[in-house]
C-alpha cells in the first residue's frame, strides 16, 4: 500500500506538532488552526482569496458536523434549568442518593451505567441520559464535576465504544478491512478491552481521588458548574449555569413536583424502551432524546410560569442555545483545521490530493505503517500509534477500516491477525471517539459544565498508560 506524501501531509502534521505542543502550555490554538487552515487552503487552491475563503468553509463545515451535538447539549440544558428552577429536579434524585452516598460509589456509578447505556444507543445519547439524570447526585455527595465528566469519557466513549459488541459498527468496519470474521474481531478485542478499560478508569479514579484528598482543587478553572439558591439548607447543584449568576426560583407545589419527578425517568424509560425495540442508535435515538427534552420543557414551563409559559418557553431556550454556541464558539476553529485531515479537504477544495489518498491523516498512518519492519511485536506498537494517528481526527471510526487493512499486512500468522487489528480498532476509537480529542468530548463536558481541553489533559495520562498496558498484553497475546 504505497501512498505518495505531498507538501500538504507535512505542513498538516507540522501544525498538529505545532497545536499540540500549544495545548500543553494551556495556550488558546485558535489562531494556529486558522493559519493552519489559510496554510493548506493556499497549498491546496494555490490562489491567496481560495486561501481566505477556505477558512470559513471550514467553520461552515465544523459547524455542520456538530451541530446535532449542539443542539442536544442546548436542549438538554434548556431543560435542566428549568428544573432545577422549579425544584424538580431535586425531587428527582432524592431516590437516587440513597444509593450513591460517597465519590467513589458516584464515580463507578456513573461510568457502569454510561458504560451500558452506550453499549445499546452508543455514548451521545447516552450522555444527555446519564448526565442530566446522575450529574446532580454525584455532585451533592462529593463528586467534582470533572470526576463525572472522566467517568463518563471513560466508560462510554472508551471502553463501550471501543468494543461495541451489542452494535458491531466497529468490529464490522475493521473486520472487513482486514478480512477477517466479525466474530473473531470481537473475541481477540475482548481481553484487550479489559485491560484498556481497567488501567484507564483506575489510574483516573487514582489521580481525582488523590486531589480530593490533598485538598487541590479538582474543578476546571473554565468550569461553569455552579449552585442556585433553594428552599432547602442544601444547595442545588446543577450543570451548565453560569457561575455567579444564581437564577430566580419558580414556586411550584410540592404535589407538582413530585408528579413531574415521576412522569420525567418514565418518558426517558420509554424512550430507552423505543430505542431498543425500534433498534434507534447514533443520531435517532439522539434525536428520540432531545425531542423528549424539548416536550417536558415545554410541559413543565407551561405548569410552572402559567400564563407566561409561552414567552418562558422561548427564554430557556435561548438560554439553552446560548449556552451551546458559547460552549462550541472556541472548539470550531480547531475541529474545521483538524477535519481537514479527512473527508473535509476533498469537499472544501478541488481534490488536492495524489491518487488512492483516504485523506491526509490516513496517508500519514500508512506512511508511519510503511516504515518499520514486518513482525508481530512491531506490528502491535505500530497498530497502536497508526490508530491513535487515524484518531486524530475526532471521529475515532473514520481511520478504522484503514487500521484494519494495516493490520492484515503486519500480521505474521492467522492467529495474531484479530489481535493486532482489535488493537488498532480499540487505539482508533480511544484516541478519536471521545476521551482525547476535544471537540469529541465536548457532549460529556458540556452536560457537566468543565472545560473541554482540560477534560482532554485530565484523561491524557490514564489513557496512554493504558495503551501502553494493552499493546504489552496484545503482544503476549500475538
Amino acid at each position: 500500500m504505497n501512498i505518495q506524501l505531498t507538501a500538504l501531509h507535512y505542513v498538516y502534521l507540522a501544525y498538529i506538532i505545532l497545536i499540540i505542543a500549544v495545548m500543553i502550555r494551556r495556550r488558546d490554538t485558535t489562531i494556529i488552526c486558522v493559519a493552519g487552515i489559510m496554510t493548506i487552503g493556499l497549498l491546496a487552491t494555490e490562489t491567496l482569496s481560495g486561501s481566505v475563503a477556505g477558512i470559513f468553509s471550514s467553520f461552515i463545515y465544523a459547524t455542520k458536523e456538530l451541530l446535532s451535538t449542539i443542539f442536544i447539549i442546548s436542549i438538554i440544558v434548556a431543560m435542566s434549568r428549568v428544573l432545577i428552577r422549579t425544584g424538580i429536579n431535586e425531587v428527582m434524585v432524592t431516590p437516587v442518593t440513597r444509593f450513591i452516598r460517597s465519590p467513589q460509589v458516584a464515580y463507578w456509578g456513573i461510568g457502569l451505567i454510561m458504560m451500558v447505556v452506550s453499549l445499546f444507543f452508543w455514548p451521545s445519547p447516552a450522555v444527555a441520559l446519564v448526565g442530566a439524570v446522575l450529574l446532580p447526585v454525584a455532585v451533592r455527595v462529593g463528586l467534582p464535576p470533572i470526576g463525572a465528566a472522566i467517568a463518563m469519557n471513560l466508560f462510554g466513549h472508551g471502553i463501550a465504544l471501543s468494543g461495541d459488541y451489542i452494535i458491531q459498527g466497529a468490529p464490522k468496519l475493521t473486520a472487513d478491512a482486514a478480512g477477517l470474521p466479525v466474530t473473531s474481531v470481537m473475541t481477540a478485542s475482548i481481553p484487550l478491552v479489559i485491560v484498556m478499560g481497567t488501567v484507564s478508569t483506575l489510574t483516573a479514579f487514582w489521580m481525582l481521588r488523590k486531589e480530593m484528598r490533598s485538598g487541590s482543587p479538582v474543578h476546571s478553572p473554565d468550569a461553569t458548574v455552579s449552585t442556585e439558591p433553594s428552599s432547602s439548607s442544601e444547595t442545588v447543584p446543577t450543570t451548565a449555569l453560569p457561575a455567579n449568576q444564581p437564577a430566580q426560583r419558580q414556586v411550584m407545589s410540592p404535589r407538582l413536583q413530585k408528579a413531574f419527578a415521576l412522569l420525567i425517568p418514565l418518558l426517558f424509560a420509554v424512550d430507552v424502551i423505543l430505542m431498543f425495540v425500534l433498534k434507534l442508535q447514533g443520531g435517532d435515538a439522539t434525536a428520540l432524546i432531545g425531542g423528549t427534552a424539548v416536550v417536558i420543557l415545554i410541559a413543565v414551563t407551561l405548569a410552572a410560569h402559567r400564563h407566561a409559559g409561552p414567552e418562558e418557553t422561548t427564554n430557556y431556550l435561548i438560554e439553552g442555545f446560548q449556552f451551546g454556541f458559547k460552549v462550541f464558539g472556541p472548539v470550531i476553529p480547531i475541529a474545521a483545521f483538524f477535519y481537514l485531515g479527512d473527508a473535509a479537504i476533498t469537499e472544501l477544495f478541488i481534490n488536492p490530493l495524489p491518487e488512492g489518498s483516504h485523506g491526509i491523516v490516513n496517508d500519514l498512518g500508512v506512511a508511519l505503517a510503511g516504515l518499520v519492519p514486518l513482525n508481530d511485536t512491531v506490528g502491535a506498537i505500530t497498530m497502536t500509534v497508526t490508530g491513535a494517528v487515524t484518531g486524530m481526527d475526532g471521529s475515532g471510526f473514520s481511520g478504522i477500516s484503514l487500521v484494519g487493512s494495516i493490520a492484515s499486512m503486519f500480521a505474521g500468522t492467522a492467529d495474531s491477525a484479530p489481535v493486532l487489528t482489535a488493537l488498532g480498532q480499540v487505539a482508533a476509537i480511544w484516541v478519536g471517539g471521545g476521551t482525547l480529542i476535544p471537540w469529541a468530548l465536548i457532549p460529556a463536558a458540556a452536560i457537566c459544565g468543565v472545560n473541554p481541553f482540560e477534560l482532554a489533559r485530565r484523561n491524557l495520562k490514564p489513557v496512554l498508560l493504558g495503551l501502553t498496558v494493552t499493546t504489552i498484553v496484545a503482544i503476549f497475546l500475538i
